[in-house]
């Protein structure tokens, strides 16, 4: 009997888990996954990287982090070497699925330093420092959706590199973000590199759309404003959609696919509900088409593995009340422009702290060794 993610996965969704720690891999946790929960990737971020290092209950860096104190490594060798492993470790697990797959999924995320996300070169070097450290074909190095980062996506997709572009929240953004993907691929065929190994995904996030915007709403506090609350998430993400159909239907992208290059998938991104009266597979029944990935949080995973989902495409065909959706938030006073910008900065903020926590708490590590 076809389990809901198996149900899921046959409508053409890539469930990928959000999240990683040493622990889920040398457990059997995430082999586990792959076998009963149709996951096929894994997505990482510093903030997933601090709770498993940084875990009291977790003594699975114990030994390397006394290793990494005897040579004298700084917390940030101690993270980078940290990091680097668990992804490569996971890269080998996915492996089969990343050959089953056709080189599609079976993906793993690593993304370069947040403290990096406005500084083009210090992106580009990095990306390239991860990706020849981890050495697995099936890398995604994740590059933050900011002014900055884009010139990085198109270096680093020159060069061949595989990318997840992060922190994507708005419409404009996001077609910047095709821009970057298809220029790089542009320069790498000029430069001779196999368009066929370049992989990319753009994550679209979506339930913290719904956070800020709903906030807002409750703000203004008409019925007009309450009937549009959890509503501008999915709305964004369904024009998010239509965009990609149209972007990779241009001249400009059939001639790349024509000499064998892929589309940038969309990556549905923060899609673990954050108000709690709302179904917990809100942003994965509403989220259904053909060629995206959904990137789930344990819980989002498993409440979809128990309570089912929808399994027609949800998507298209709903992009005229989707325009209703952002037609009703202009009318109620709702500045979709300033809500966009407003979570990018926020995005990278949090980021920047959950790295910074975890650089202070693997240096205070390091030194209780020394």
């Amino acid at each position: 009997m076809s389990t809901p993610t198996a149900q899921l996965a046959e409508a053409g969704v890539s469930i990928w888990l959000d999240d990683l720690s040493r622990t889920r891999i040398s457990s059997g946790n995430l082999a586990e996954l792959i076998s009963s929960r149709n996951v096929v990737g894994v997505t990482t971020n510093p903030t997933i990287f601090a709770n498993a290092i940084t875990d009291k209950n977790d003594t699975s860096y114990d030994a390397q982090v006394a290793e990494l104190a005897a040579s004298g490594a700084t917390a940030e060798d101690a993270v980078f070497a940290a990091t680097t492993q668990d992804v490569g470790a996971a890269l080998d697990i996915f492996r089969p699925v990343w050959e089953q797959s056709g080189h599609v999924d079976g993906r793993v995320s690593i993304e370069v330093s947040p403290d990096l996300a406005h500084d083009t070169d210090g992106t580009v070097a990095q990306a390239t420092q991860l990706w020849s450290t981890i050495d697995r074909p099936n890398l995604l190095v994740k590059i933050p959706a900011t002014k900055a980062g884009l010139p990085a996506i198109t270096a680093a997709i020159a060069q061949g590199i595989s990318v997840n572009v992060t922190l994507i929240f708005s419409l404009e953004r996001y077609a910047e973000v095709i821009d970057a993907y298809l220029a790089g691929l542009e320069q790498a065929k000029d430069a001779g590199v196999d368009l066929s190994t370049i992989h990319s995904v753009a994550s679209f996030f979506v339930s913290r759309v719904d956070t800020e915007t709903d906030k807002r709403l409750t703000a203004i506090g008409t019925d007009a404003a309450e009937a549009l609350k959890s509503k501008a998430g999915l709305a964004n993400a369904r024009l998010a959609y239509e965009l990609f159909e149209q972007s990779f239907a241009t001249d400009r992208a059939k001639a790349l696919l024509a000499a064998g290059a892929n589309a940038q998938r969309p990556l549905w991104a923060s899609t673990g509900v954050k108000d709690p009266a709302l179904p917990d597979t809100l942003y994965v029944t509403e989220l259904v088409a053909p060629g995206v990935v959904n990137t789930m949080p344990e819980k989002t995973l498993e409440a979809t593995f128990d309570h089912g989902v929808v399994t027609g495409d949800t998507i298209t065909g709903g992009y005229d009340e989707a325009r209703e959706v952002f037609a009703g938030l202009a009318e109620v006073g709702i500045d979709f422009t300033d809500v966009t910008q407003v979570l990018e900065d926020e995005g990278v903020a949090k980021f920047i702290d959950s790295w910074h926590d975890l650089l202070t708490q693997v240096n205070e590590a390091l030194e209780a060794q020394r």
